[in-house]
Protein backbone atom coordinates (compact mmCIF):
# COMPACT_ATOMS: atom_id res chain seq x y z
CA UNK A 1 0.00 0.00 0.00
CA UNK A 2 3.05 2.54 0.95
CA UNK A 3 4.60 1.84 -2.11
CA UNK A 4 1.16 2.43 -4.53
CA UNK A 5 0.73 5.73 -2.61
CA UNK A 6 4.45 6.88 -3.44
CA UNK A 7 3.72 5.20 -7.01
CA UNK A 8 1.07 7.99 -7.28
CA UNK A 9 2.64 10.65 -5.81
CA UNK A 10 5.50 10.00 -8.57
CA UNK A 11 2.96 10.23 -11.27
CA UNK A 12 1.20 13.39 -9.35
CA UNK A 13 4.97 15.35 -9.84
CA UNK A 14 5.23 14.04 -13.19
CA UNK A 15 2.52 14.92 -14.60
CA UNK A 16 2.46 18.06 -16.54
CA UNK A 17 1.32 21.92 -14.84
CA UNK A 18 -1.39 22.98 -16.64
CA UNK A 19 -1.25 25.87 -18.31
CA UNK A 20 -2.36 29.44 -16.61
CA UNK A 21 -5.34 31.12 -18.47
CA UNK A 22 -4.38 34.33 -20.87
CA UNK A 23 -6.48 37.25 -20.84
CA UNK A 24 -5.55 39.64 -23.83
CA UNK A 25 -6.12 43.65 -23.65
CA UNK A 26 -5.44 44.50 -27.07
CA UNK A 27 -5.26 47.97 -26.97
CA UNK A 28 -6.42 51.17 -24.09
CA UNK A 29 -9.38 52.47 -24.49
CA UNK A 30 -8.10 55.57 -23.46
CA UNK A 31 -5.01 57.09 -23.05
CA UNK A 32 -3.04 60.31 -20.85
CA UNK A 33 0.86 61.11 -21.66
CA UNK A 34 3.03 63.15 -19.42
CA UNK A 35 5.92 63.99 -21.17
CA UNK A 36 9.74 64.99 -19.14
CA UNK A 37 12.32 67.04 -20.63
CA UNK A 38 15.82 65.90 -21.67
CA UNK A 39 17.40 66.53 -17.72
CA UNK A 40 20.95 67.81 -19.24
CA UNK A 41 19.57 69.94 -22.07
CA UNK A 42 19.54 73.66 -22.24
CA UNK A 43 16.46 75.86 -23.43
CA UNK A 44 19.48 77.15 -26.31
CA UNK A 45 19.73 73.22 -27.48
CA UNK A 46 17.72 71.25 -29.40
CA UNK A 47 16.17 67.66 -29.01
CA UNK A 48 18.39 65.01 -30.28
CA UNK A 49 16.31 63.12 -32.42
CA UNK A 50 18.69 60.84 -33.04
CA UNK A 51 18.53 59.85 -29.04
CA UNK A 52 15.61 61.54 -27.15
CA UNK A 53 16.75 61.49 -23.55
CA UNK A 54 13.67 62.47 -21.81
CA UNK A 55 10.61 59.78 -20.87
CA UNK A 56 7.07 60.15 -20.02
CA UNK A 57 4.67 58.82 -17.98
CA UNK A 58 2.10 56.59 -19.88
CA UNK A 59 -1.39 56.24 -18.22
CA UNK A 60 -4.05 53.30 -19.93
CA UNK A 61 -7.39 52.60 -19.16
CA UNK A 62 -8.33 49.09 -19.81
CA UNK A 63 -11.29 46.65 -19.34
CA UNK A 64 -10.30 42.86 -19.09
CA UNK A 65 -12.55 39.62 -18.42
CA UNK A 66 -10.55 37.75 -16.27
CA UNK A 67 -11.29 34.20 -15.13
CA UNK A 68 -10.81 32.50 -11.18
CA UNK A 69 -7.59 32.03 -9.93
CA UNK A 70 -4.42 32.33 -11.40
CA UNK A 71 -4.14 34.13 -14.85
CA UNK A 72 -1.85 36.24 -17.28
CA UNK A 73 -3.03 39.25 -18.55
CA UNK A 74 -1.00 40.60 -21.57
CA UNK A 75 -1.30 44.47 -22.23
CA UNK A 76 -0.85 44.64 -26.05
CA UNK A 77 0.77 48.48 -27.52
CA UNK A 78 2.52 49.18 -24.28
CA UNK A 79 5.53 51.85 -25.11
CA UNK A 80 8.64 49.70 -26.39
CA UNK A 81 9.99 51.79 -23.71
CA UNK A 82 8.17 50.76 -21.05
CA UNK A 83 10.26 50.47 -17.70
CA UNK A 84 8.84 47.31 -15.99
CA UNK A 85 10.14 48.01 -12.47
CA UNK A 86 7.68 50.98 -12.80
CA UNK A 87 4.77 49.96 -13.95
CA UNK A 88 2.02 50.19 -11.73
CA UNK A 89 -1.69 48.26 -12.08
CA UNK A 90 -4.77 49.42 -10.35
CA UNK A 91 -8.53 48.38 -10.12
CA UNK A 92 -7.56 44.13 -9.92
CA UNK A 93 -9.51 42.41 -7.57
CA UNK A 94 -6.00 40.97 -6.35
CA UNK A 95 -2.66 42.30 -6.48
CA UNK A 96 -0.05 41.41 -9.25
CA UNK A 97 2.46 38.30 -8.72
CA UNK A 98 4.69 39.21 -11.47
CA UNK A 99 5.70 41.46 -14.64
CA UNK A 100 7.30 41.10 -17.75
CA UNK A 101 8.25 43.27 -20.44
CA UNK A 102 7.95 41.51 -24.47
CA UNK A 103 9.80 44.53 -26.01
CA UNK A 104 11.76 42.29 -28.89
CA UNK A 105 9.61 43.59 -31.58
CA UNK A 106 9.47 41.30 -35.05
CA UNK A 107 11.59 42.54 -37.86
CA UNK A 108 13.40 40.78 -40.49
CA UNK A 109 16.87 42.11 -38.54
CA UNK A 110 15.47 39.92 -35.44
CA UNK A 111 13.93 37.43 -37.21
CA UNK A 112 17.34 36.38 -38.41
CA UNK A 113 19.09 37.02 -35.06
CA UNK A 114 16.83 34.85 -33.21
CA UNK A 115 16.74 31.75 -36.10
CA UNK A 116 20.39 31.38 -35.44
CA UNK A 117 21.19 27.53 -35.10
CA UNK A 118 18.23 26.99 -36.59
CA UNK A 119 17.24 25.45 -39.81
CA UNK A 120 16.01 27.48 -42.49
CA UNK A 121 14.75 27.15 -46.41
CA UNK A 122 17.46 29.11 -48.53
CA UNK A 123 15.72 30.29 -51.70
CA UNK A 124 18.06 30.65 -54.72
CA UNK A 125 16.19 32.71 -58.01
CA UNK A 126 18.08 33.44 -61.03
CA UNK A 127 18.25 37.22 -62.18
CA UNK A 128 17.95 36.69 -65.61
CA UNK A 129 15.21 33.40 -65.73
CA UNK A 130 13.51 33.85 -62.76
CA UNK A 131 13.77 30.11 -62.12
CA UNK A 132 13.75 29.80 -58.31
CA UNK A 133 15.19 26.58 -56.14
CA UNK A 134 15.21 25.86 -53.02
CA UNK A 135 17.18 23.67 -50.01
CA UNK A 136 17.34 23.22 -46.91
CA UNK A 137 19.65 25.08 -44.79
CA UNK A 138 21.37 26.19 -40.91
CA UNK A 139 21.78 29.93 -40.19
CA UNK A 140 25.35 29.76 -38.71
CA UNK A 141 25.90 33.88 -38.52
CA UNK A 142 24.81 37.16 -36.86
CA UNK A 143 22.79 39.66 -37.84
CA UNK A 144 25.93 42.14 -38.65
CA UNK A 145 28.06 41.81 -42.05
CA UNK A 146 27.73 38.46 -43.95
CA UNK A 147 25.29 35.91 -43.60
CA UNK A 148 26.58 32.67 -43.32
CA UNK A 149 24.68 29.67 -44.00
CA UNK A 150 25.75 26.10 -43.98
CA UNK A 151 23.89 24.16 -46.61
CA UNK A 152 24.65 20.05 -48.00
CA UNK A 153 27.44 21.63 -49.89
CA UNK A 154 29.13 23.27 -46.83
CA UNK A 155 29.34 27.30 -45.46
CA UNK A 156 28.53 29.70 -48.00
CA UNK A 157 27.90 33.50 -47.70
CA UNK A 158 24.57 34.07 -49.31
CA UNK A 159 24.48 36.94 -52.10
CA UNK A 160 27.64 36.70 -52.90
CA UNK A 161 27.37 35.38 -56.52
CA UNK A 162 24.95 36.10 -59.82
CA UNK A 163 22.06 34.33 -57.91
CA UNK A 164 19.35 36.56 -55.57
CA UNK A 165 19.42 34.28 -52.56
CA UNK A 166 17.35 34.85 -49.26
CA UNK A 167 16.24 32.69 -45.90
CA UNK A 168 13.03 31.79 -45.68
CA UNK A 169 11.96 30.87 -42.05
CA UNK A 170 9.34 28.22 -40.93
CA UNK A 171 7.76 30.38 -38.12
CA UNK A 172 7.83 33.06 -35.70
CA UNK A 173 10.62 32.43 -32.69
CA UNK A 174 9.52 32.30 -29.23
CA UNK A 175 9.80 35.73 -27.64
CA UNK A 176 9.50 37.98 -30.88
CA UNK A 177 6.00 39.81 -30.79
CA UNK A 178 4.37 41.99 -33.16
CA UNK A 179 3.71 44.39 -30.83
CA UNK A 180 5.49 45.66 -27.17
CA UNK A 181 3.46 44.33 -24.76
CA UNK A 182 3.82 44.23 -20.63
CA UNK A 183 2.34 40.48 -19.35
CA UNK A 184 1.47 40.23 -15.53
CA UNK A 185 0.02 37.49 -13.54
CA UNK A 186 -2.49 37.68 -11.28
CA UNK A 187 -4.72 35.64 -8.66
CA UNK A 188 -8.42 36.53 -8.94
CA UNK A 189 -10.61 35.76 -6.12
CA UNK A 190 -13.79 35.11 -8.43
CA UNK A 191 -14.36 36.09 -12.03
CA UNK A 192 -14.78 39.30 -13.15
CA UNK A 193 -14.76 42.20 -16.01
CA UNK A 194 -12.83 44.99 -14.19
CA UNK A 195 -11.81 48.53 -15.64
CA UNK A 196 -7.94 48.66 -15.05
CA UNK A 197 -5.17 51.58 -14.47
CA UNK A 198 -1.69 50.34 -15.93
CA UNK A 199 0.68 53.14 -15.22
CA UNK A 200 4.13 53.53 -16.39
CA UNK A 201 7.75 55.34 -16.96
CA UNK A 202 8.79 55.21 -20.51
CA UNK A 203 12.37 56.93 -22.04
CA UNK A 204 12.57 57.90 -25.50
CA UNK A 205 10.54 61.03 -25.58
CA UNK A 206 11.38 64.45 -25.14
CA UNK A 207 9.71 68.18 -25.27
CA UNK A 208 10.66 71.98 -26.37
CA UNK A 209 9.02 75.00 -26.25
CA UNK A 210 9.97 78.04 -29.09
CA UNK A 211 8.46 80.97 -29.32
CA UNK A 212 7.80 83.75 -32.38
CA UNK A 213 8.01 87.20 -31.15
CA UNK A 214 6.54 89.56 -34.53
CA UNK A 215 7.59 93.13 -33.22
CA UNK A 216 5.30 96.26 -34.13
CA UNK A 217 6.36 99.16 -35.76
CA UNK A 218 9.12 100.68 -33.09
CA UNK A 219 9.68 97.59 -31.17
CA UNK A 220 7.45 98.72 -28.15
CA UNK A 221 4.54 96.32 -28.85
CA UNK A 222 4.30 92.69 -30.33
CA UNK A 223 2.32 89.27 -30.67
CA UNK A 224 3.95 86.61 -29.15
CA UNK A 225 2.95 83.05 -30.37
CA UNK A 226 4.32 79.91 -28.30
CA UNK A 227 4.62 75.97 -29.67
CA UNK A 228 5.45 73.05 -27.88
CA UNK A 229 7.12 70.78 -30.10
CA UNK A 230 6.43 66.97 -28.82
CA UNK A 231 8.79 63.87 -29.98
CA UNK A 232 8.36 60.27 -29.78
CA UNK A 233 10.82 57.67 -31.01
CA UNK A 234 9.22 54.90 -29.41
CA UNK A 235 7.74 51.88 -31.74
CA UNK A 236 4.11 52.72 -30.30
CA UNK A 237 1.65 55.67 -31.18
CA UNK A 238 -0.46 57.32 -28.83
CA UNK A 239 -3.61 58.00 -30.21
CA UNK A 240 -6.29 61.42 -29.21
CA UNK A 241 -4.25 61.22 -25.74
CA UNK A 242 -4.35 63.51 -22.88
CA UNK A 243 -1.53 65.10 -23.59
CA UNK A 244 1.09 67.00 -20.99
CA UNK A 245 4.18 68.67 -20.37
CA UNK A 246 6.57 69.14 -17.63
CA UNK A 247 8.94 71.77 -17.49
CA UNK A 248 11.37 71.83 -14.45
CA UNK A 249 14.75 69.94 -13.22
CA UNK A 250 13.44 66.56 -11.53
CA UNK A 251 15.35 64.76 -9.20
CA UNK A 252 15.64 61.27 -10.55
CA UNK A 253 17.96 58.35 -8.66
CA UNK A 254 17.89 56.43 -11.94
CA UNK A 255 21.09 56.94 -13.82
CA UNK A 256 21.15 54.32 -16.43
CA UNK A 257 21.80 55.26 -19.71
CA UNK A 258 18.80 53.86 -21.88
CA UNK A 259 19.69 53.15 -25.61
CA UNK A 260 17.40 54.66 -28.46
CA UNK A 261 15.60 51.25 -30.46
CA UNK A 262 18.07 49.60 -32.48
CA UNK A 263 17.98 49.81 -36.20
CA UNK A 264 15.50 47.02 -36.88
CA UNK A 265 16.20 46.78 -40.64
CA UNK A 266 18.60 43.93 -42.35
CA UNK A 267 21.21 44.68 -44.24
CA UNK A 268 23.88 41.65 -44.96
CA UNK A 269 27.10 42.43 -46.62
CA UNK A 270 28.68 39.83 -49.05
CA UNK A 271 31.88 39.20 -46.48
CA UNK A 272 32.49 40.34 -43.35
CA UNK A 273 35.49 42.63 -43.12
CA UNK A 274 37.31 42.89 -39.93
CA UNK A 275 38.71 46.24 -38.65
CA UNK A 276 42.14 46.87 -38.46
CA UNK A 277 43.80 46.88 -35.66
CA UNK A 278 45.37 50.43 -36.12
CA UNK A 279 42.67 53.18 -35.72
CA UNK A 280 44.87 56.27 -36.12
CA UNK A 281 44.50 56.35 -39.65
CA UNK A 282 40.87 56.02 -39.84
CA UNK A 283 38.25 58.79 -40.73
CA UNK A 284 35.88 59.82 -38.60
CA UNK A 285 32.29 57.72 -39.53
CA UNK A 286 29.74 60.05 -40.65
CA UNK A 287 26.90 61.41 -38.66
CA UNK A 288 24.29 58.70 -37.51
CA UNK A 289 20.93 58.89 -39.66
CA UNK A 290 18.42 61.29 -38.11
CA UNK A 291 15.48 59.03 -36.48
CA UNK A 292 12.93 60.37 -38.74
CA UNK A 293 12.71 59.82 -42.51
CA UNK A 294 10.78 63.03 -43.10
CA UNK A 295 10.58 66.02 -40.93
CA UNK A 296 6.93 66.55 -40.89
CA UNK A 297 5.82 68.44 -38.20
CA UNK A 298 1.65 68.14 -37.61
CA UNK A 299 0.49 71.86 -36.56
CA UNK A 300 -2.70 71.19 -34.49
CA UNK A 301 -4.43 74.34 -33.29
CA UNK A 302 -4.72 77.47 -34.75
CA UNK A 303 -4.99 77.24 -38.19
CA UNK A 304 -6.86 80.67 -38.75
CA UNK A 305 -4.76 83.93 -39.57
CA UNK A 306 -3.49 86.10 -36.24
CA UNK A 307 -6.40 88.48 -36.15
CA UNK A 308 -9.38 85.53 -36.24
CA UNK A 309 -6.96 83.20 -33.77
CA UNK A 310 -6.60 86.40 -31.49
CA UNK A 311 -10.87 86.15 -30.98
CA UNK A 312 -10.04 82.63 -29.90
CA UNK A 313 -7.17 81.70 -29.26
CA UNK A 314 -6.53 78.27 -27.65
CA UNK A 315 -5.23 78.25 -24.18
CA UNK A 316 -2.45 75.77 -22.48
CA UNK A 317 -3.48 74.88 -18.90
CA UNK A 318 -0.15 75.47 -16.35
CA UNK A 319 -0.71 73.64 -13.41
CA UNK A 320 1.29 73.58 -10.24
CA UNK A 321 3.34 70.49 -9.70
CA UNK A 322 5.07 70.85 -6.62
CA UNK A 323 8.37 73.12 -7.87
CA UNK A 324 7.72 71.71 -10.98
CA UNK A 325 5.05 73.23 -13.56
CA UNK A 326 2.53 71.30 -15.65
CA UNK A 327 1.26 72.00 -18.84
CA UNK A 328 -2.06 69.94 -19.80
CA UNK A 329 -2.88 70.53 -23.40
CA UNK A 330 -6.23 71.72 -24.56
CA UNK A 331 -7.57 68.97 -26.79
CA UNK A 332 -7.01 65.52 -27.20
CA UNK A 333 -3.06 65.03 -28.97
CA UNK A 334 -2.24 62.05 -30.97
CA UNK A 335 1.54 61.77 -31.10
CA UNK A 336 2.43 58.70 -34.29
CA UNK A 337 5.49 56.54 -33.36
CA UNK A 338 8.59 57.86 -34.33
CA UNK A 339 7.33 61.27 -35.37
CA UNK A 340 7.05 64.79 -33.80
CA UNK A 341 3.96 67.23 -33.47
CA UNK A 342 3.85 71.05 -32.76
CA UNK A 343 1.20 72.30 -30.47
CA UNK A 344 0.11 75.68 -30.45
CA UNK A 345 0.44 76.63 -26.91
CA UNK A 346 -0.43 80.43 -26.16
CA UNK A 347 -1.61 83.56 -28.29
CA UNK A 348 -0.29 86.67 -26.88
CA UNK A 349 -1.47 89.58 -28.82
CA UNK A 350 -0.10 93.04 -28.24
CA UNK A 351 2.62 92.70 -25.93
CA UNK A 352 4.10 95.27 -23.95
CA UNK A 353 8.52 95.29 -25.23
CA UNK A 354 11.32 97.39 -25.29
CA UNK A 355 14.52 96.39 -26.58
CA UNK A 356 17.90 96.97 -24.71
CA UNK A 357 21.45 97.23 -24.69
CA UNK A 358 23.14 95.53 -22.33
CA UNK A 359 26.58 94.44 -21.72
CA UNK A 360 28.99 93.32 -18.88
CA UNK A 361 31.74 95.21 -17.97
CA UNK A 362 34.83 94.67 -16.27
CA UNK A 363 34.93 97.94 -13.47
CA UNK A 364 38.69 97.57 -12.70
CA UNK A 365 39.61 97.25 -16.71
CA UNK A 366 36.40 99.03 -18.67
CA UNK A 367 38.60 99.31 -22.28
CA UNK A 368 36.69 97.06 -23.96
CA UNK A 369 33.30 95.07 -23.49
CA UNK A 370 30.72 94.17 -25.81
CA UNK A 371 27.47 95.48 -26.09
CA UNK A 372 24.11 93.11 -26.94
CA UNK A 373 21.00 93.80 -28.42
CA UNK A 374 18.13 92.19 -26.84
CA UNK A 375 14.44 92.41 -26.40
CA UNK A 376 12.39 92.49 -22.55
CA UNK A 377 9.09 91.76 -22.02
CA UNK A 378 7.57 91.46 -18.51
CA UNK A 379 5.38 88.32 -17.69
CA UNK A 380 2.60 89.99 -16.32
CA UNK A 381 -0.86 90.47 -17.38
CA UNK A 382 -1.01 94.21 -16.97
CA UNK A 383 1.65 93.89 -20.18
CA UNK A 384 -0.21 91.43 -22.26
CA UNK A 385 1.29 88.08 -20.70
CA UNK A 386 1.07 86.62 -17.18
CA UNK A 387 1.04 83.06 -17.69
CA UNK A 388 3.65 80.42 -17.25
CA UNK A 389 6.68 80.32 -19.64
CA UNK A 390 8.96 76.67 -19.95
CA UNK A 391 12.02 77.40 -21.33
CA UNK A 392 12.68 77.35 -24.83
CA UNK A 393 13.99 79.50 -28.21
CA UNK A 394 12.93 82.71 -29.24
CA UNK A 395 12.67 83.98 -32.78
CA UNK A 396 11.90 87.71 -33.23
CA UNK A 397 10.82 89.75 -36.23
CA UNK A 398 10.45 93.14 -37.40
CA UNK A 399 8.66 95.25 -39.65
CA UNK A 400 10.00 95.20 -43.21
CA UNK A 401 8.29 96.84 -45.85
CA UNK A 402 4.76 95.06 -46.57
CA UNK A 403 6.57 91.73 -44.70
CA UNK A 404 8.64 90.72 -41.52
CA UNK A 405 12.18 89.87 -41.32
CA UNK A 406 14.18 88.06 -38.82
CA UNK A 407 15.60 90.52 -36.27
CA UNK A 408 17.32 88.10 -33.85
CA UNK A 409 17.54 84.20 -32.16
CA UNK A 410 17.90 83.95 -28.63
CA UNK A 411 16.32 81.61 -25.76
CA UNK A 412 14.80 82.05 -22.42
CA UNK A 413 14.56 79.78 -19.44
CA UNK A 414 11.76 78.84 -17.43
CA UNK A 415 9.86 81.89 -16.60
CA UNK A 416 7.09 82.16 -13.87
CA UNK A 417 4.39 85.02 -13.48
CA UNK A 418 5.58 88.15 -12.80
CA UNK A 419 9.41 87.97 -13.95
CA UNK A 420 10.96 89.53 -16.65
CA UNK A 421 12.58 87.66 -20.01
CA UNK A 422 15.30 89.20 -21.37
CA UNK A 423 16.17 87.36 -24.73
CA UNK A 424 19.77 88.49 -26.04
CA UNK A 425 19.42 88.64 -30.00
CA UNK A 426 23.07 89.26 -30.99
CA UNK A 427 25.82 91.85 -30.86
CA UNK A 428 24.46 95.55 -31.09
CA UNK A 429 25.37 97.92 -34.21
CA UNK A 430 25.70 101.35 -34.39
CA UNK A 431 26.77 101.75 -30.56
CA UNK A 432 30.66 102.05 -29.28
CA UNK A 433 32.35 102.69 -26.26
CA UNK A 434 35.44 104.06 -24.32
CA UNK A 435 37.19 104.33 -21.40
CA UNK A 436 39.18 106.56 -19.62
CA UNK A 437 41.26 105.02 -16.73
CA UNK A 438 43.73 107.13 -14.42
CA UNK A 439 46.20 106.03 -12.24
CA UNK A 440 44.51 107.07 -8.83
CA UNK A 441 41.49 104.46 -9.60
CA UNK A 442 39.23 107.00 -11.50
CA UNK A 443 36.93 105.50 -14.20
CA UNK A 444 35.02 107.21 -17.11
CA UNK A 445 33.17 105.27 -19.38
CA UNK A 446 31.19 106.59 -22.51
CA UNK A 447 28.41 104.65 -24.60
CA UNK A 448 27.88 106.73 -28.04
CA UNK A 449 24.77 106.20 -29.94
CA UNK A 450 24.89 106.63 -33.87
CA UNK A 451 21.42 105.57 -34.57
CA UNK A 452 18.96 108.25 -35.09
CA UNK A 453 16.47 107.28 -32.27
CA UNK A 454 17.49 106.89 -28.30
CA UNK A 455 18.11 103.76 -26.81
CA UNK A 456 18.29 102.02 -23.36
CA UNK A 457 21.30 101.12 -22.68
CA UNK A 458 22.59 98.72 -18.90
CA UNK A 459 25.57 97.44 -18.01
CA UNK A 460 26.52 95.65 -14.94
CA UNK A 461 29.72 96.05 -13.46
CA UNK A 462 31.56 93.64 -12.10
CA UNK A 463 35.03 93.43 -10.00
CA UNK A 464 36.08 92.02 -6.63
CA UNK A 465 34.65 93.48 -4.16
CA UNK A 466 36.43 91.36 -1.03
CA UNK A 467 38.87 93.82 -1.94
CA UNK A 468 37.16 96.69 -3.84
CA UNK A 469 34.52 98.99 -3.57
CA UNK A 470 33.34 101.12 -5.84
CA UNK A 471 32.83 105.19 -4.73
CA UNK A 472 31.48 108.30 -6.36
CA UNK A 473 29.52 107.41 -9.05
CA UNK A 474 28.63 110.38 -11.56
CA UNK A 475 24.73 108.74 -11.95
CA UNK A 476 22.70 106.74 -9.06
CA UNK A 477 23.83 102.76 -10.01
CA UNK A 478 20.74 100.37 -9.05
CA UNK A 479 21.17 96.77 -8.38
CA UNK A 480 21.15 93.50 -10.85
CA UNK A 481 22.47 90.00 -10.34
CA UNK A 482 24.14 91.14 -7.01
CA UNK A 483 25.97 93.58 -9.14
CA UNK A 484 26.15 97.17 -9.45
CA UNK A 485 24.09 98.54 -12.75
CA UNK A 486 24.24 101.42 -14.70
CA UNK A 487 20.93 102.46 -16.50
CA UNK A 488 20.80 105.02 -18.87
CA UNK A 489 18.88 106.22 -22.10
CA UNK A 490 21.66 107.18 -24.83
CA UNK A 491 19.92 110.33 -27.13
CA UNK A 492 19.92 109.84 -30.54
CA UNK A 493 23.34 110.45 -31.85
CA UNK A 494 24.43 111.41 -28.77
CA UNK A 495 26.53 109.88 -25.76
CA UNK A 496 25.75 108.82 -22.22
CA UNK A 497 28.99 108.75 -19.53
CA UNK A 498 29.63 106.94 -16.14
CA UNK A 499 32.62 108.23 -13.68
CA UNK A 500 33.11 106.40 -10.68
CA UNK A 501 36.32 105.05 -8.35
CA UNK A 502 37.28 101.85 -7.50
CA UNK A 503 38.98 101.95 -3.96
CA UNK A 504 40.81 99.19 -2.26
CA UNK A 505 39.57 98.31 1.36
CA UNK A 506 41.95 98.46 3.79
CA UNK A 507 42.91 95.24 6.06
Amino acid sequence: MRWRSLAWLILLAAAPVAAQPMVTSVAPEGVAVTIYRAEDRGPDSAMNLGWLQGYALVTERRTVTIPAGRAVIRFEGVAGGLLPESAIVTGLPAGVREKNLDADLLSPRSLFARSWGRPVVLRRTDRNTGVVREERAVIRSGEDGAAILQTQGGFEAINCGPLLEQPVYEGVPAGLAPRPTLSIETDSPAAATVTINLSYLAWGFDWQSNYVVNLHQGGNRADLTAWVTLANSDPTSFADADMAVVAGKVNREDQRRYQFTPNQSLVLKCFFRPLPQDFSNLAPPPAPAAMYESADIVVTGMRASLKRAAAAPVTVVGEDLGDLKLYRMPIPTTVASNAQKQVAMYLKPDVKTAIVYSSWIDASDPSSFAIERGLRFRNKKEDGLGVPLPAGKVAVFEPLGETLGLSGEGSTGDKAVGEDVDVILGEAEGLSQSAIVSGDGSHSLTISNAHPWPIRFEGQLAFDDTHYRLEKPSVRLGRKNGRPLWAVKVPANGVATLRYRLARIAN
